[in-house]
């Protein structure tokens, strides 16, 4: 059992009832946060919320409007909800670009405007965003995912700067490619646009650049997640934590 370090935290991670998500809501309950899951699917994000003492939020993100007047009681908020689409730029539909750009960026800037003002009151918050090494670096055809990362990179500093003053952190989490259901797709994607075997796909497109063979796992990053929203890292603010099997290296 993890020492209970956030036991006086509430805490609420989008994107919450799977994948990286889902690994977060576990890290941040064991650590002793009262984790609110939010997800478009509710049933998932209940049966999850029930399994870890949470609760849960069915929100669609890409519903924007929605969010605009929402006020949350949020000491930790991990900005996690995300999705892909691989297309070259010149055949890439742009509703599935803006729609990324909704999700990806537009929603976490609305969910920090919503959670900054109990942050101040308490003197004490954290955002972290769940961010890729493609926040930092570009591939080809994934211009709106990338946009969207790069996006979320500058907001999470402007956060930083602004909340400094009131004991608010706002960092980037970046890993490489994680092993999730989401990953899983864009290999499939990728194969499709590459011509190429999903196999191939593995080691010649996604790992191609990283020194260490393997897709990152959730838990992985959810333990740096942990790490970031404890007490040992007000002084983790502002930057991009890299998670990447030294593709970065290069």
């Amino acid at each position: 059992m993890s020492e209970q370090q956030l036991s006086s935290r509430r805490a609420l991670v989008t994107g919450g009832a799977g994948g990286i998500g889902a690994a977060c809501a576990r890290v941040l309950a064991e650590r002793g946060a009262q984790v609110v899951i939010a997800d478009r699917d509710e049933t998932a994000a209940r049966q999850l919320a029930h399994e870890i003492g949470g609760q849960a939020w069915g929100v669609d993100l890409d519903d924007t409007a929605e969010l605009e007047d929402v006020r949350l009681e949020a000491d930790i908020l991990v900005n996690n909800a995300g999705l892909q689409e691989i297309s070259p730029i010149e055949d890439f539909e742009p509703d599935a670009f803006r729609r990324i750009q909704r999700i990806m960026v537009e929603a976490p800037f609305l969910l920090i405007r919503a959670a900054l003002p109990h942050m101040y009151a308490r003197g004490w918050g954290r955002v972290v965003n769940i961010s890729s090494v493609h926040g930092l670096v570009a591939s080809p055809y994934k211009s709106a995912y990338i946009s969207a990362k790069h996006a979320l990179e500058g907001l999470s500093k402007v956060t930083a700067l602004e909340g400094a003053a009131h004991g608010v952190t706002s960092v980037c989490v970046n890993p490489g490619y994680v092993r999730t259901p989401l990953v899983e797709r864009q290999i499939t994607d990728q194969a499709r646009a590459h011509g190429i075997t999903e196999e191939e796909v593995t080691e010649k497109v996604l790992l191609a650049q990283q020194g260490i063979k393997r897709l990152v796992e959730p838990a992985e990053v959810a333990s740096m997640v942990g790490w970031l929203t404890g007490p040992d890292a007000s002084m983790a603010t502002g930057s991009s934590y890299v998670l990447d099997g030294g593709w970065l290296a290069r």
